[in-house]
């Protein structure tokens, strides 16, 4: 049995894509671009604010102005909450788990946007303070596994008794550095550009959230 579950946040916890879609485009409008489709900005997200600003003035043919990435976070920030929700199923499934194992997030959101966003959709009650690790903290970002192992030892727990819930190739990267078990959720938007085929025998891929209970 598991002891710490671990989760990544924007495309397993959340649904944040049409959020993080119109920061984005909003700022891409201002500097002269066309806006993006929102399924091709939810692909570009899951290495941190600073690398999705990259893609999508790349993916516009738009030079990046200087102070992309701050005017990005301001537009963003006032945004968080309005149209952002947990999946269906998120919050009776973290009452579960929590009742029998540690629960932590893992992220390469910047930290006081996820705080915000794990107290507005009342889920920041299943996680420690300590059990938040955001992207711009001291620890580095994922795929990087510092910040996994932080988590586990913060837990008093082994890798092996570790489960690391996310959506992208970056979450599955980052389990394979640390030694820990990988649940992939397909209902997140980072799935789309995951490696299937690199899969092991043991890698988990859950359709809901409510899955996991099953499974």
């Amino acid at each position: 049995m598991f002891q710490l579950f671990v989760y990544d946040l924007d495309g397993t916890l959340i649904d944040s894509r049409r959020d993080l879609a119109n920061a984005t485009n909003a700022l891409l409008v201002e500097c002269g671009a066309a806006p993006l489709p929102e399924d091709r900005i939810g692909r570009m997200v899951g290495d941190g604010a600073a690398t999705l600003v990259a893609r999508a003035f790349d993916a516009s043919g738009l030079a990046r102005p200087a102070d992309a990435l701050p005017r990005f976070l301001a537009i963003y920030e006032t945004h968080l909450l309005e149209h952002t929700r947990p999946y269906p199923g998120i919050p009776a499934l973290l009452d579960t788990l929590g009742a029998r194992a540690s629960l932590a997030v893992l992220t390469n959101k910047p930290i006081a946007s996820t705080r915000q966003i794990l107290a507005g959709l009342d889920l920041a009650r299943h996680f420690a303070d300590e059990a938040v690790i955001g992207g711009d903290g001291p620890l580095p970002r994922k795929p990087d596994p510092a910040g996994l192992r932080h988590l586990i030892a913060r837990a008093g727990v082994t890798a092996e008794s570790t489960l690391l819930v996310g959506d992208s190739v970056i979450d599955w990267r980052t389990a394979r550095a640390a030694a820990t078990r990988v649940c992939l959720v397909r209902y997140g938007f980072g799935f789309e550009g995951l490696p299937t085929t690199d899969l092991r025998a043991d890698d988990r891929v859950i359709d809901t959230p409510g899955d996991l209970l099953r499974m």
